[in-house]
């Protein structure tokens, strides 16, 4: 984590109004754009503080500002390859919050690599791979390093996003349904090793289509305009952290905008 977004941010007077989520933590993947930042800065905009994970510094710097400007508490950027992350990478990132910012209260997993559809004859190997990596393995990993932050946490709370194709694969999703499918089945499992009422809450949330960048990856030629917004799931997402919410554990929940997710 960079020195300057750490040590302050747990200390910087704001503007938000008191709210369930002031002066809680949270780590968020693929911060830099799309559903990571939209987020990012609805947790922001209820007092939380971001721990703000990507590859690409620039963009995480993005919603740093967008989250200052919005007087949200002052965030932490920690810039990280998920691709190429190994188990040292997951336990320095849980030391990290360990020492420098002392606790943890909920992960959102947005990070997500897909890659356009093809035929399985048209895929190879190292495109399987990366998104095997991003999409289930990396999500894993940091929730299985930074488990005993989140045990310490009064009420701490983690969420998967799941993918459609990954919950109904079909033809031409190849290795990107495939690490969605394989997301959901960590899902099941990890939901059924944190069953007890005092273990972190974990639940799977499948959008469904959204004018994300990743949708615009894989639908080049897409209406924009006719989808949902990443920002209206999150407001969702946000209310599923909060603890009003704490009842809600172990779930596959497929969202439909405008309704609460539950």
């Amino acid at each position: 984590m960079r020195p300057r977004d750490i040590g302050q941010s747990m200390n910087t007077t704001h503007t938000i109004s008191e709210s369930p989520l002031t002066d809680r933590v949270y780590l968020v993947t693929g911060a830099g754009q799309g559903l990571g930042q939209a987020v990012a800065l609805a947790l922001g905009d209820r007092g939380a503080t971001l721990v703000l994970l990507g590859k690409t510094t620039a963009k995480l710097e993005k919603t740093y500002d967008a989250l200052l400007a919005r007087g949200a508490p002052m965030p932490a950027l920690f810039p990280m390859d998920l691709d190429a992350a190994a188990d040292r990478d997951y336990e320095l990132l849980a030391q990290a919050l360990a020492t420098q910012i002392g606790r943890l209260d909920g992960i959102v997993h947005c990070a997500v690599l897909g890659e356009p559809p093809s035929p399985l004859n048209l895929q190879t190997v190292a495109a399987w791979q990366e998104q095997i990596q991003v999409n289930c393995i990396a999500p894993a990993a940091i929730n299985r390093a930074c488990e005993r932050l989140l045990a310490a946490a009064p009420d701490p709370a983690v969420v998967l996003i799941g993918e459609s194709h990954g919950h109904a694969p079909a033809a031409y999703w190849g290795g990107f349904a495939v690490s969605k499918a394989a997301l959901e089945a960590y899902f099941k499992i990890q939901a059924e090793e944190w069953a007890a009422p005092t273990a972190p809450r974990v639940n799977l949330v499948i959008p469904g289509p959204m004018a994300s960048p990743q949708r615009a990856r894989t639908h080049p030629g897409e209406d924009r305009e006719a989808l949902p917004t990443p920002e209206a799931l999150a407001q969702a997402l946000t209310d599923l952290l909060s603890p009003e919410a704490r009842e809600i554990r172990g779930r596959l929940m497929i969202w439909t905008p405008g309704l609460a997710l539950q």
